[in-house]
């Protein structure tokens, strides 16, 4: 029998399908990051789970697996429930779909709210393309090298985060990228007090610590503005390509069109760089 990967409401019970209800009501056995908070969730649905719920978290994700797939392998249907959100996304998940995979058993997924999707929704950043970073790193060495590698990643990014680490965090964010990348931090989402705050990273890493935020949140942050190959452009470089090709027969116009298509220079520039007439204003 499968594995069922169900999303669970990040905040309104409103968003809870109608197959998550059945889902539930109808599994064998349900692996629960919080069995607490679950019970609590399906007094909020309204339902009766008659399957076995156990204790699926970080702690004993390892030492649970193996038991889970026996289940599954006896002909149970296992429900995976996590406290809030998409199991996996940053939640206990992954090591029970690989083993489940591995020992031929189907996976499958009831969709529900993500923390993630519903942040860059309504951050007004880029959504075409992002990454998922999660909690950044705790210790300072490995966080440092982390924002480092980050600082020229061009895809929007997504950062989750503890109430009482926010403040430090924006202000971590704000050093490696820069106070003028523009981010929002999502709060409460789906909630009664949700809020989204955008602005730079340096205003909203002041914001935090002068008005502390309470509940979940989620960063997203926009990612690194393009290069501009001009900035760093070999000049005589550019006019070494250039001459080539007017050696081999093109005219300086086609060189320089040529050149300038290939390495991402302005056309203006690499016309400078061949004649050595002064730099257009824009490109200084």
């Amino acid at each position: 029998m499968p594995l069922v990967l169900c999303g669970t409401p990040i905040g309104s019970v409103d968003d809870a399908s109608e197959r998550l209800r059945a889902t539930l009501m109808a599994a064998h056995v349900v692996a629960a990051e919080d069995t607490r908070r679950f019970r609590d969730l399906v007094r909020r649905l309204e339902i009766a789970v008659s399957g076995r719920v156990v204790s699926y978290f970080a702690g004993n994700e390892q030492a649970r697996v193996g038991e889970l797939v026996e289940a599954m392998r006896a002909g149970a249907t296992v429900a995976l429930v996590t406290d809030a959100g998409m199991p996996g996304v940053s939640d206990p998940g992954y090591l029970l779909v690989r083993a489940a995979l591995d020992a031929g058993l189907p996976v499958t997924v009831v969709p529900g709210p993500s923390a993630v999707t519903a942040a860059l929704a309504v951050s007004g950043l880029p959504t075409d393309r992002f990454v998922m970073e999660g909690f950044l790193p705790r210790r300072p060495g490995e966080r440092s090298r982390l924002l480092a590698q980050l600082a020229a990643e061009p895809r929007t990014l997504v950062v989750l985060e503890s109430p009482r680490r926010i403040a430090a965090t924006l202000g971590d964010l704000a050093d490696a990228l820069g106070a003028d990348r523009a981010a929002a931090v999502c709060r409460e989402l789906t909630k009664t007090y949700e809020q989204v705050l955008r602005g730079g990273l340096g205003a909203l890493a002041a914001q935090a610590r002068a008005e502390p935020l309470k509940g979940e949140i989620t960063v997203v942050i926009a990612g690194a503005p393009p290069a501009d190959p001009t900035a760093t452009a070999d000049l005589p470089a550019l006019a070494e390509q250039v001459q080539e090709l007017v050696d081999a027969g093109s005219s300086r116009r086609d060189a320089v069109t040529a050149v300038a298509g290939r390495t991402g220079v302005s056309r203006k520039v690499v016309y400078a760089a061949a004649t050595g007439a002064k730099l257009p204003e824009s490109s200084n």
